[in-house]
């Protein structure tokens, strides 16, 4: 960890006593990391109301009010150059794409620039309690997919920042980006407000919810999109689902079961003349790949099925390789290495899509104190990021090196579909904020300590209305940094011309 950072970090939480220094930030990352160590059946716990009482006794340390507040250093790094830096080691000619997308609009530029919000968060102040984090929880990165059983479920969908750290940084990420996105939607400052108090009363209304449940009925839990199926969860909680809120969850459903491997192959690849599937080309999302590279991409398929359990290698053997190609992805990951390998196995009729993605350092790192993996691999942190917060995680979930560089695999195209953000507002955007509020605490108790958190937010509105006061405050910064970036563009200064 930065020294500059760390020193920022231990002065927001030192106590109005100036003799009595308070507990390091980062004692409970220190904590969480020793259950790496071997397993001790006999290791002594606390009940869940002592660690409630723990996490209440830490706003003592850490007001709740003072996550209210955000004001930029005087020595903030300039946002266009952190957003620069982040293309380090990308591929030089989809920088510009990248650039381009971000400069769209504050809620694209909050996407793509999560190193400068890492940065940001940094400064801000820290509970105690560490959990394994998104990393880039924002209001975009939860839909649905399909599981293992072909269900659909709504929950987190993308881990490629995940890292464990302080458990109000992933909040406050998904609280800013429903601000930034209730901008974009027109909503005004009264909407947005009360679209973040109802995300973060997601969070804390399930955060008591899970420090009574047992510890393996919370590793079962998720939740279906067909919302009829939560019924029961949802009226034990008092909440009421607004039809119109149905009717947009069920159009998303509806898109989800229709989004599966056969309807990506008629979308992308063709059968050719000597009877082989290939992609079609579509600059600059889909590209072919040069013989090398294709070649590389295809063996690497071997160490990849090292890293499945072993009855999922006995699946992925009855699969056969016909195409690979190079597939741009997103916002912030455009110009990293992603493939998308075509596979068949039962015949034409049973394709598969893998996509093996570039893992590179986590946009948190630089200000977290350093670990020690038993196995350093970039891919495997994503992989088991996703195995940790995710309910129900995709079988074929795996990693692989190419030429030094570490990648992820998992499966394309899963019964997959994004809720529409961009055209909600009124009480389905703000129930969609409640949800992801909800999801974002179920991920955070498989890994942390819930009850402590709980016991720190509490059952006032005075969590929810700092949050909400940060959420307004960050989301001018954003416009400020968005800005700054299309300045940057007008003036030539950053190509954003593909």
């Amino acid at each position: 960890m930065a020294k500059k950072s760390s020193t920022r970090v231990a002065k927001s939480l030192k106590a109005p006593d100036k003799t009595v220094e308070p507990p390091h930030p980062f004692d409970g990352l220190r904590e969480f990391w020793q259950t790496t160590a071997p397993y001790d059946p006999q290791r002594p716990l606390d009940l869940a109301q002592a660690r409630y009482d723990q996490g209440k006794a830490l706003r003592q340390q850490t007001p709740r009010e003072s996550h209210a507040t955000w004001m930029p250093p005087a020595d903030r790094p300039d946002p266009v150059s952190t957003v620069m830096a982040s293309n380090a080691g990308r591929e030089e000619g989809l920088i510009p794409l990248r650039m381009e997308r971000m400069a769209e609009s504050p809620f694209a530029f909050l996407r793509g620039a999560c190193a400068v919000m890492a940065a940001d968060l940094a400064q801000t102040p820290i509970s105690g309690p560490q959990v394994m984090l998104d990393g880039d929880a924002h209001i975009n990165n939860f839909g649905m997919y399909g599981t293992p059983q072909l269900d659909v479920v709504i929950d987190i969908n993308d881990f490629d920042e995940g890292i464990v750290g302080p458990w109000e940084w992933d909040l406050k990420r998904l609280v800013a980006s429903v601000n930034v996105c209730g901008r974009d939607n027109g909503l005004d400052l009264q909407e947005r407000r009360s679209a973040v108090m109802r995300c973060v009363s997601g969070y804390a209304l399930n955060v008591q919810r899970l420090m009574k449940l047992g510890v393996l009925e919370t590793w079962s839990l998720f939740a279906y999109a067909e919302l009829e199926r939560n019924e029961a969860v949802l009226n034990r909680a008092g909440v009421r689902v607004g039809n119109k809120f149905r009717a947009v969850a069920r159009k998303v459903l509806a898109k989800a079961q229709r989004t599966h491997s056969k309807s990506l192959l008629d979308k992308v690849a063709g059968r050719q003349s000597d009877g082989t599937w290939r992609f079609i080309e579509a600059p600059p999302i889909l590209t072919h790949l040069d013989e090398a590279t294709r070649k590389k991409v295809i063996a690497s398929l071997v160490d990849y099925a090292e890293t499945l359990p072993p009855e999922h290698r006995f699946m992925l053997r009855r699969y056969s390789v016909a195409d690979v190609c190079h597939r741009v992805v997103g916002v912030g990951s455009v110009g990293l290495r992603a493939y998308l390998l075509l596979l068949f196995g039962n015949g034409d009729d049973d394709p598969l899509f893998l996509q093996v993605k570039e893992a590179v350092t986590p946009a948190h790192a630089p200000y977290l104190p350093k670990v020690d993996y038993r196995i350093d691999h970039e891919g495997r942190r994503v992989v088991t990021a996703q195995r940790a917060l995710q309910s129900l995680g995709d079988p074929l979930l795996g990693y692989t090196t190419i030429d030094g560089r570490h990648y992820f695999v998992r499966q394309m195209k899963n019964l997959k579909a994004s809720m529409p953000v961009e055209w909600l507002t009124g009480e389905p955007f703000e129930f969609w904020c409640w949800i992801c509020g909800v999801l974002l605490a179920r991920a955070h108790a498989r890994t942390g300590d819930i009850a402590k958190i709980a016991g720190y937010i509490g059952k006032s509105d005075a969590f929810a209305s700092a949050l909400a006061t940060f959420a307004e405050t960050y989301g001018d910064q954003t416009e400020r940094d968005h800005a700054a970036l299309v300045e940057a563009v007008a003036a030539g200064k950053v190509n954003a011309t593909y």
